[in-house]
């Protein structure tokens, strides 16, 4: 005889509450880019101010430059042109990260997206940044580079707004434009290769059973951007920086600087100061990325979104 079947709860379960949508995340300000890039480049300055010393100059070790700086300068003097960092960092800088994180929206970006459309993104935003952050990266590269040149041919300017207006009135406005051929190609090398391989490596870490959204992983994925970026962009940094170093007419020629340090000093000029714009680019890159984490964190935190 079978066992009789336990009694059946007709007693209706309660229903589980609906779930709650999560909010979409709003977009962060504009300007965290901006800001988390003069944070960096404030720290790394003096690796900056070597690295365009030796573009721009006969100067052939980092160390010997910088030793070369302290001499007749003083440790001040590795801070020389900081102003003019801030104005290009606060241009330049905060248009590119502005412009990529737009261009990802118009280009309908997400993180299955394949590479190709982070670079797009990066060649987006590079192309915008190269053309509105020019006069600040002139400023820059002539405040860094004055130094290093005998004092009948420095500019001598005090600051960057000095050095801005003394430009316009001196050499005409046209001279804000000095160099914006090879400076929007490297912006556009720049952002292609250190915004979309960030996204693009941190992308791939976190698939991965190694590495979750922190500062691990952010640093892993920074470091490598910044080596890729670094290798990407040293030809048209050099052309950059000697072209917007010089003055005087025919100074401004891309050719013509090609030609004469293709004669002088053969192919690898392309490359000269890798090390110095390494060391400077890799802790910059590093840097960026980990305070414009922080910063993203902060905001979600002050939302209370975090």
């Amino acid at each position: 005889m079978s066992s009789p079947l336990p009694p059946v709860d007709t007693k209706a379960s309660p229903s589980l509450p609906p779930a709650v949508a999560k909010p979409k995340k709003q977009p962060y300000p504009f300007y965290l880019g901006g800001l988390a890039a003069t944070i960096a480049a404030s720290v790394t300055h003096p690796l900056d101010l070597t690295k365009v010393r030796l573009q721009a100059s006969g100067d052939k070790r980092m160390v010997e430059s910088i030793k070369k700086t302290v001499r007749t300068a003083g440790f001040r003097g590795l801070f020389d042109g900081i102003s003019g960092t801030w104005m290009r960092q606060m241009s330049y800088s905060l248009c590119r990260f502005w412009a990529y994180d737009e261009s990802k929206k118009l280009l309908g970006v997400n993180p299955q997206s394949p590479p190709w459309m982070l670079a797009a993104a990066g060649v987006m935003a590079g192309s915008i940044a190269g053309v509105v952050g020019n006069p600040g990266e002139v400023v820059m590269v002539r405040l860094q580079g004055d130094f290093a040149k005998p004092p009948e041919k420095r500019f001598n300017y005090k600051h960057c707004f000095d050095a801005l207006f003394r430009m316009v009135r001196e050499e005409g406005p046209s001279s804000l434009l000095r160099g914006v051929g090879p400076n929007v190609f490297r912006s556009i090398l720049m952002n292609s290769s250190q915004l979309a391989s960030y996204d693009f490596f941190k992308a791939e870490l976190l698939k991965t059973q190694y590495f979750e959204d922190n500062i691990a992983c952010h640093f892993t994925a920074s470091f490598a951007a910044g080596t890729v970026a670094t290798t990407v962009c040293s030809p048209a940094d050099v052309l950059k920086s000697r072209i917007m170093n010089a003055s005087g007419p025919g100074s401004s020629s891309t050719l013509g600087v090609i030609r004469s340090s293709l004669a002088k000093e053969g192919p690898m000029f392309m490359f000269k100061g890798w090390l110095p714009a390494w060391s400077r680019l890799q802790p910059t890159t590093i840097l960026i990325f980990l305070t414009l984490e922080q910063l993203k964190n902060a905001v979600d935190w002050k939302r209370g979104t975090l």
